[in-house]
């Protein structure tokens, strides 16, 4: 009888050590903090919203720390996002293809935002039509980026090209809150500003719009922000990526539906991360020129790749198959 209960006792502990194993491979799925990245200006008010809401708390759970990074440029979001120091988060297409083309591990998971790429030339400058450009200075994020990008693509069809490329225009790159004092300084003739920091140029300096956001190529169109995430983390932790992608939903759904809540959410987060706190009416300018949606144009996407190509901003033909990954925007199960 003892050894029959010995026996008994030594298969409860077994099954209990099965039911103990079970259970800690749930809790490795899940991560005790999850950072996300974002850039402090208006294609990322999903971000500042679901940040704002607690989205990616209330998806994630109680057991998961969030935190957010803010990024200026693309290539400063796309090393944070390789090392692990981010483990998710909204970056322009631009940096997301250039890198996937040179070997990151990289995955676009839903869109974000689409427009919001203007470009502008000082008052006083003498710059009217695109053809004026030519033996220019103008200033974007980053080279490669989302505007460089279409800024380069919208000129290069009517023959003016940048230094970079045997063309005769001048290229520099820095912060776009910084455009406004360059461009009055004369230090550049022409900024390729990412909203809001077009509309606050436009209207604090009278700076003329030469390309509107919907002429520049793609600029209905192509995503100007995108969610991306790493394969590795996809692959490893999908009902993480998820809920961030649930929570993402949410923010761009509340978008949509509480326009002026939103931008008053704007207004103080970018005022938190820069130190400017931009006018209701630079924000109300720009919010015209912005779409917001969690959907990806992928045809977009493969027309600006091949651009950037064609620009040698790629050094081969770009190949986009597994770059997208719809399966979390299309999942039923998703949770909103």
């Amino acid at each position: 009888m003892k050894k029959k209960a010995l026996l008994l006792m030594v298969s409860l502990l077994a099954f209990v050590g099965v039911l103990a194993g079970c259970g800690g491979a749930e809790k490795s799925a899940s991560k005790e903090k999850v950072v996300i990245g974002y850039f402090p200006n208006i294609n990322h008010v999903p971000a500042m919203v679901a940040k704002e809401k607690g989205y990616f708390q209330q998806q994630l759970g109680d057991g998961t720390t969030i935190e957010y990074k803010t990024f200026a440029d693309g290539s400063a979001f796309m090393t944070a996002l390789k090392t692990g120091d981010i483990d998710a988060g909204i970056v322009g297409p631009g940096p997301a293809m250039n890198n996937y083309s040179t070997g990151a591990d990289v995955r676009i998971i839903a869109g974000a935002s689409t427009g919001g790429t203007v470009v502008l030339a000082a008052k006083d400058s003498g710059i009217k039509k695109p053809e004026d450009f030519a033996g220019k200075v103008y200033i974007t994020p980053a080279v490669g980026c989302t505007h460089d990008v279409q800024y380069e693509t919208y000129l290069n069809e009517i023959g003016v090209t940048s230094e970079r490329i045997g063309g005769t225009m001048k290229h520099l790159t820095g912060k776009p809150a910084q455009y406004s004092a360059m461009l009055q300084s004369g230090k550049v003739d022409v900024v390729v500003a990412p909203e809001p920091w077009a509309a606050q140029i436009e209207l604090e300096t009278g700076a003329e719009v030469v390309i509107p956001w919907n002429e520049v190529s793609w600029g209905e169109t192509l995503p100007a922000a995108v969610l991306v995430a790493s394969g590795k983390m996809i692959d490893e932790s999908p009902e993480v990526i998820e809920s961030i992608v649930s929570a993402h939903k949410e923010a761009v759904d509340f978008i949509i539906e509480n326009p002026e809540e939103s931008k008053e959410i704007t207004i103080k987060d970018i005022k938190a991360e820069t130190g400017q706190e931009l006018s209701r009416e630079v924000v109300d300018l720009a919010w015209e020129r912005i779409g917001f949606t969690y959907e990806i144009d992928e045809n977009a996407v493969q027309e600006f790749a091949d651009s950037s190509y064609v620009l040698k901003f790629l050094k081969e033909q770009p190949n986009f198959t597994d770059l997208i990954d719809k399966q979390f925007i299309s999942s039923e199960t998703a949770r909103r």
